[in-house]
């Protein structure tokens, strides 16, 4: 039973008793594994590879729709801590030698000089210990180093956002991921009149520090790139939060009795991205970002996904406004049957039994909804959700990014797909959230709320369940039209631990 407190903090936070009853019945029924049809591949047609005459039209066609009257928004999720990032760092400050000795330790400490944060780190070590970092290597005073790069008293690294450390070095200075992402942003998602939109999801905490890196550097990049910028924050809503629960399915409540929320995971987002005022909007994690020497593929094939995007958008428009006007024949009813089984990739089995009164509801449904394009990397073991070819609660087979979660391992058969599915997904997509009148769709509405998952968690020694929402490119995304194509692997270079720096795209 709920409190006269809890339906206070209810209020507060936008839940409804409702939500947290549909909450409290996911942990006690779990969720339903997803039924898979394939791993998705080249080979069966599921992936998109662009030849090279491919590319040319679908770069044109990105060029021509950009320079009509279009928002286009930059997306980039970047509301979490870097604490995992330094994990290893944190361990060593924790362990009982003093001295690096595992292979992560011993790199971090061989390649000091070669981290682009290098010279703030310097110049904290010399505030806080009146030595150099030199010394301190000199002294074996490796945990001071450390302390000053995630310390408060220093650079504060560990509890900082990555979007707002220093990534990557250049002759007249240094960038952060966001001003990265401000510079691609002006290579590709340029509309006519130069305006560059980007938008970020921060977390409360650090979005006065992402405005005030904004404000900072954003002069310096219109100017260079002659483009000006709109850049906006928004963080995850409170609404969103989901409630923890007890090993009994009862809500869990904390040591003075008060209801447990968490957050909903990157799911939450769709709410954020539901907001946004835009016609196009490309999405990519704030961690993978590359200099400026390694940036032509990662517009190239932005620009790539966007073009097959704005392509396949016009034709689906094109056949709503065929349908809408009543006057088809049953040959233009075929050829929209194939668009949206060859190049929509959604499959329906018994299509060909449909009278043409329910086919035409049917066409129309599954051409009017958001649309995205996905670029998919070859597998080289990164972990990540993976495409597939996976069953609907409406009986079509449609493309989907689904984590392993999502999964029933214990099925040898859709295990053996997991593990030789071919390609992984970077989180690269291109997205078109409005309808062919021009309204915007409620992306609220094609949420696929059984695909959510529960992991669990302990507070203050007592064990938790928690439960993330649907992902945000898994089933927030479910009941979109997507479109997988290949990207190189050059396009993917993310930054999962510090030493990720050190690699060769980030020097």
């Amino acid at each position: 039973m709920l409190t006269h407190e809890d339906k206070e903090l209810l209020a507060k936070k936008g839940i409804s008793e409702q939500q947290i009853e549909e909450q409290l019945a996911c942990f006690e029924h779990g969720f339903p594994f997803l039924r898979l049809a394939a791993a998705a591949s080249v080979e069966n047609n599921g992936i998109m590879v662009a030849d090279e005459a491919m590319q040319k039209k679908y770069l044109a066609a990105w060029d021509a729709y950009k320079d009509g009257d279009r928002k286009i928004v930059k997306f980039v999720p970047a509301s979490g801590a870097a604490s995992r990032m330094f994990k290893n760092m944190f361990e060593f400050l924790g362990a009982d030698y003093d001295v690096p000795t595992t292979d992560f330790e011993k790199k971090f400490f061989d390649h000091i000089h070669n981290f682009a944060f290098y010279n703030d780190l310097n110049a904290a070590c010399l505030d806080n210990t009146g030595k150099d970092i030199n010394a301190l290597l000199e002294e074996k005073n490796y945990k001071v180093i450390v302390s000053n790069l995630l310390e408060a008293a220093g650079l504060n690294y560990g509890s900082l956002p990555k979007g707002l450390l220093k990534f990557h070095r250049y002759a007249d200075g240094v960038r952060t991921p966001l001003e990265e992402h401000l510079v691609e942003g002006a290579l590709y998602a340029a509309g006519k009149t130069g305006k560059v939109n980007v938008h970020f999801t921060v977390s409360t905490e650090h979005r006065a520090l992402f405005a005030k890196l904004v404000d900072a550097k954003i002069g310096e990049y219109a100017k260079k790139y002659e483009v000006e910028y709109n850049i906006s924050f928004s963080e995850q809503k409170p609404s969103t939060d989901t409630i923890a629960a007890d090993m009994d399915n009862k809500p869990f409540r904390d040591d003075k009795g008060k209801l447990v929320f968490r957050p909903g995971g990157h799911g939450a987002l769709i709410e954020n991205l539901n907001d946004l005022d835009a016609d196009i909007v490309f999405i990519k994690n704030i961690d993978n970002v590359v200099p400026d020497r390694l940036k032509e593929d990662t517009v190239t094939y932005k620009k790539l996904l966007a073009g097959v995007l704005v392509t396949l958008q016009k034709q689906a428009f094109d056949y709503l406004e065929l349908l809408d006007s009543g006057h088809y024949s049953h040959e233009q009813l075929e050829s929209i049957i194939r668009f949206v089984q060859q190049q929509l990739r959604c499959r329906k089995e018994d299509i060909k039994d449909m009278e043409d009164a329910d086919l035409v509801i049917y066409l129309r449904k599954k051409l009017n909804r958001p649309m995205r394009v996905c670029g998919m990397v070859k597998n080289v073991g990164e972990p990540g959700g993976g495409p597939f070819l996976a069953y609907n609660p409406d009986g079509t087979v449609s493309l989907q990014i689904l984590e392993s979660s999502q999964i029933d391992m214990k099925d040898p058969e859709k295990k053996a797909m997991f593990e030789k599915g071919t390609h992984f997904n970077p989180v690269d997509l291109v997205c078109a959230v409005r309808d062919y009148k021009g309204n915007k769709f409620n992306l609220l509405e094609h949420v696929d709320k059984a695909t959510g998952f529960i992991s669990y968690k302990s507070k203050n020694g007592k064990d938790l369940k928690a439960l993330e929402l649907p992902g945000l490119w898994n089933g927030s995304m479910s009941d979109w039209s997507t479109v997988f194509v290949e990207v190189p692997l050059s396009t993917f270079n993310p930054v999962k631990t510090v030493n990720d720096l050190l690699r060769e795209q980030h020097q």
